[in-house]
């Protein structure tokens, strides 16, 4: 569904994208991980397009993501539901309105059938009716995250981007938020890219899994293909060593 060719991008003369060529099959979850400050998020960016990249292909759909702009890139962006690294809730805003927003300001849909959607993601996060009159400041970084989950999900989006979806949270948080994106995505099917560095509980939820380092794409597969790859970066990554960002 989603392939990158060659693409590069430059901050401050540092590149950060240093020829990124990746393949995001349809209807899978590819996970995207690496340490901290590698990249991941700005790749994240690319996808959707709020960056552009310096030179290569975003094909998304047969569609070249970097030949889009004004309002064939904004219609183009319906395509997508993200769950950003925060949350990015609404704080003046309840529950139930952070996720009926998109909805809202996106759609002509008659008030019944908002409440109808949003109740229906609310409960697929496991929230229930008396959580929806709740701000965010009243909810914990759990419940947050469902929150922001629902509200991904509002639209029923092609292509779903999670940024670093577990940061902040203790395992077994961690675990339960991983749990609410394996089960949505089987129920909804839709194309999944996760940037995260907790290894290994993204595992749970990955049918790929790619490792960037030092601005490119240097492992590929799947979990069991990911996880007995022989670069000694990988490995070091996958056991903890400090000593393979220096490989």
């Amino acid at each position: 569904m989603i392939q990158l060719i060659n693409v590069v991008r430059s901050f401050d003369g540092q590149r950060v994208l240093d020829g990124i060529n990746l393949t995001i099959p349809r209807g899978k979850i590819t996970v995207i991980i690496g340490k901290s400050g590698v990249g991941k998020s700005v790749l994240l960016k690319h996808l959707v397009g709020l960056l552009k990249p310096d030179q290569g292909q975003i094909i998304i759909d047969g569609v070249d993501l970097t030949r889009l702009t004004g309002r064939a890139l904004q219609d183009f962006r319906q395509k997508f539901g993200v769950l950003f690294q925060g949350g990015a809730l609404f704080d003046s805003l309840t529950v139930f309105e952070n996720v009926a927003f998109p909805l809202r300001e996106k759609t002509r849909l008659p008030e019944a059938e908002i409440i109808r959607r949003t109740r229906e993601r609310l409960a697929q996060v496991n929230l229930t009716q008396d959580m929806e009159h709740k701000f965010p400041d009243e909810l914990s970084g759990g419940m947050k995250k469902r929150v922001a989950l629902a509200r991904a999900l509002i639209q029923e989006p092609e292509i779903l981007l999670f940024d670093e979806p577990v940061s902040g949270l203790d395992p077994p948080m961690t675990n339960t938020v991983f749990h609410l994106i394996a089960k949505t995505h089987q129920q909804l099917g839709y194309t999944g890219v996760v940037v995260s560095h907790d290894i290994p509980a993204v595992f749970q939820v990955a049918d790929y899994v790619a490792m960037l380092h030092r601005g490119k794409i240097i492992a590929w597969g799947t979990v069991p293909e990911f996880q007995a790859h022989p670069d000694p970066v990988v490995q070091g990554f996958l056991q903890g060593e400090v000593n393979f960002l220096e490989a």
